[in-house]
């Protein structure tokens, strides 16, 4: 019998248990739920019985794969997957998936949220500023980004993105202006909203130069990854700039002296929040356990990532 373990120290929503639950009673599989376990040494035990895996933000290491000998796939309940050792997954054979655009409504919904937060002074009863007729930059217009567009736009705001992965017509269809570069977005834009993974090319690739291109008063909005943030260059636009504002639902490491020194410049959530909600928790849940019974009963490895 199949063996899937759901390992996550943030545990599923206790509809999306159900419904996972559910889903692989239907296989015949059988399962067993880990949470809110303190040590990777304890995910490490485990795992060793473990057919297949289904996780959220916890870390799959190489210590993580060698100690399961009969694993044969992770899936990622989320869009990110750089918390997986993508290469040590493939030297094993281990088949690495993550679920795409389930959790992109609420990812969306939290940046215009936040949009909206720092527009208004965090609500702290003085005169803030509208959306509406504001420009905004979609950088990656992926399946997150896409709905910020549809989003932003019942706001009334103007909308540009940058995707050098998407042809300039499928932007171009959904209403929404194509930059010519990066910088130029940066430079047009009152509102820039990060959608990019966190890779090699993109880690710490939000520095100070593109930054600088930033006008009088734009809020950068990342609800992506914090390692795609220059943290250094990120200071030195808040002192340089004093109108720059930085909202995040992943707080940067030097968070206490960007708030000391910045005050409501800045907004940090207190923990990642793009997918805290009961339809996001549901929907990468019952995606996870649905493609592990498609892989190991039919192949299938649409969603596959190495």
């Amino acid at each position: 019998m199949t063996k899937v373990l759901i390992a996550t120290v943030k545990p599923f929503a206790p509809a999306a248990v159900s419904e996972i639950k559910s889903t692989l009673d239907a296989a015949a599989y059988d399962y067993t739920f880990f949470e809110k376990y303190s040590t990777q040494d304890e995910l490490i035990e485990a795992v060793k019985d473990a057919d297949a895996l289904i996780i959220r933000s916890d870390k799959i290491t190489r210590e993580v794969l060698e100690a399961a000998a009969n694993l044969k796939i992770v899936v990622r309940a989320g869009a990110g997957y750089d918390n997986v050792d993508l290469a040590a997954a493939t030297e094993k054979g281990v088949v690495v998936m993550n679920t795409p655009g389930q959790n992109s409504n609420a990812v969306a919904e939290l940046a215009l949220g936040m949009m909206v937060y720092q527009a208004r002074n965090h609500f702290n009863g003085t005169s803030g500023t509208e959306l509406k007729g504001k420009t905004l930059g979609i950088h990656a217009y992926g399946h997150v980004g896409r709905l910020v567009a549809r989003i932003a736009h019942g706001f009334g705001m103007e909308v540009i993105a940058f995707d050098p992965f998407i042809p300039k017509e499928t932007i171009q269809k959904d209403g929404v202006a194509v930059a010519e570069s990066v910088e130029d977005m940066y430079a047009t834009c009152n509102y820039i909203s990060l959608h990019i993974p966190a890779n090699e090319h993109t880690k710490r690739s939000i520095n100070y130069n593109l930054l600088s291109k930033m006008q009088k008063g734009a809020t950068l909005v990342n609800t992506a990854r914090k390692e795609v943030i220059d943290e250094e260059g990120l200071l030195k636009i808040f002192e340089e700039n004093e109108s720059f504002n930085y909202v995040s639902d992943i707080a940067p490491d030097n968070k206490e002296l960007l708030e000391e020194k910045f005050g409501n410049r800045c907004f940090f959530t207190p923990k990642k929040m793009g997918a805290q909600t009961a339809e996001a928790n549901i929907n990468a849940g019952i995606a996870a356990a649905k493609q592990i019974i498609g892989y190991i009963q039919k192949g299938d490895t649409t969603f596959k990532v190495n």
